[in-house]
């Protein structure tokens, strides 16, 4: 399983990561090329070799052009009074993967909800200010561009060094982890550390907040193959740097910790479902599942599942109750076993498809092309999607059984 593991000594930020992404593969043409899909404009991308303390690494910076900038955002409103749709909008206005734009959506989704929860207002009547700027989108979609690009299937991070002190912002002065961050950072394991600046950002803490499957220490198993180094802004008496390992976990069974949350429900609007079932899983969690049952007195009714990481947890149960009927929900710890997954491209005489293989004790247990792939050449070439998938999967057992990797 292609994995990151981020060690935060120095602590984290949007350009650190993307410098970072830079440095262990991601080409600056494609991250270049793909930013250029979004519907704003108004600045420049300068990318930069840097020596911290003796460590080579990436600075990445965002310049706003103040000449162009009014003019790009005329549709979506002043960079400084941008609201979470505003923010979604420019995402899904433009020609970036479903992957990219799921993922960035949620860090830009727990960014807000941060907002509101420290400010005591709706998560629509927060204005981002600099979070909700130019510079902040393109940290956050570039980051979910270079996660896609390398493959990326799970993320793990070192307890973060946060520092110390105080910051001055628009409020007045704030303690280090900044409200918003330190919301962010709930059931992520964080330290002070000696460094008087503010070393992890919000936009920093949302990444990982959102996108990460485990916190503290690097994954039993975890096989570092390139390491890349993304830099800070700051110059301090340690390397103010992001240190970026991108490798594999060999572990044929993987088990990890989750929570099974439920809610009976016997008076909810059926037509409700589909769009909380929608909501949770643009949360990334783990699955969401109906069951038909029979409460008292015989009322039919229906059980709402879902499975989460404990970092969701509290999210998860909040809108439950914000977007259904019930009045009391359960949950409870489990373990959950999986199998190693990897994602090849197979070439079909139509186009690439992504194919996913799950693999057990050594076996392949599953070949599974990527449906929205599979959809997208059978309504362009007028072919039956079923034609696609089959060929897709004949393909790719070809592929499977030349690299000799065993089947069941």
């Amino acid at each position: 399983m292609k994995t990151l593991y981020l060690d935060c000594f120095s602590g984290i930020s949007g350009n650190m990561l993307l410098g970072a992404l830079l440095h262990v593969g991601l080409p600056e043409e494609v991250l270049r090329k793909n930013l250029s899909l979004l519907p704003v404009h108004g600045y420049d991308l300068i990318v930069t070799k840097v020596n911290k303390c003796g460590i080579s690494a990436i600075y990445v910076d965002v310049k706003l052009n103040d000449d162009d900038h009014h003019d790009a955002d005329h549709h979506h409103g002043h960079h400084h009074h941008r609201h979470l749709s505003d923010v979604f909008q420019i995402i899904d206005d433009s020609q970036l993967s479903s992957k990219i734009k799921t993922d960035s959506k949620k860090i830009f989704l727990l960014l807000a909800q941060a907002e509101a929860k420290v400010h005591g207002v709706g998560v629509e009547e927060i204005h981002f200010h600099e979070v909700g700027a130019v510079d902040s989108i393109v940290d956050i979609v570039g980051t979910a561009i270079g996660l896609d690009y390398l493959g990326i299937q799970a993320i793990y991070t070192s307890a973060l060094q946060v520092g110390k002190g105080f910051i001055k912002c628009a409020h007045g002065l704030m303690p280090i982890p900044a409200p918003a961050t330190a919301e962010l950072l709930k059931n992520i394991p964080y330290y002070n550390g000696e460094m008087s600046k503010e070393l992890v950002t919000p936009t920093g803490a949302a990444v990982i907040a959102a996108l990460s499957a485990g916190h503290g220490n690097m994954p039993a198993n975890f096989l570092s193959e390139t390491i890349g180094y993304g830099a800070g802004t700051w110059d301090l008496e340690i390397p103010n740097v992001l240190r970026m390992h991108v490798g594999e976990i060999k572990e044929e069974r993987i088990i990890t910790k989750a929570f099974v949350v439920e809610a009976n429900i016997d008076d909810l609007n059926p037509q409700i479902y589909p769009y909380v079932m929608e909501k949770l899983l643009n949360m990334d969690v783990f699955d969401v599942w109906l069951t038909p049952i029979i409460m008292k007195k015989n009322r039919s009714a229906t059980m709402l599942s879902v499975l989460v990481n404990d970092s969701m947890l509290d999210q998860v149960i909040k809108l439950i109750f914000e977007q259904t009927s019930t009045i009391g929900l359960r949950f409870y710890e489990t373990e959950r076993k999986i199998a190693m997954r990897e994602i090849i491209d197979v070439k079909l005489p139509w186009g690439k498809v992504k194919v996913k293989v799950s693999a057990y004790e050594g076996k392949i247990c599953s070949i599974t092309p990527e449906y929205e792939d599979c959809k997208i050449i059978a309504d362009e070439y007028k072919i039956p999607l079923k034609k696609v998938q089959q060929t897709a999967l004949e393909t790719a057992s070809i592929i499977i059984k030349k690299d000799a990797i065993p089947e069941n």
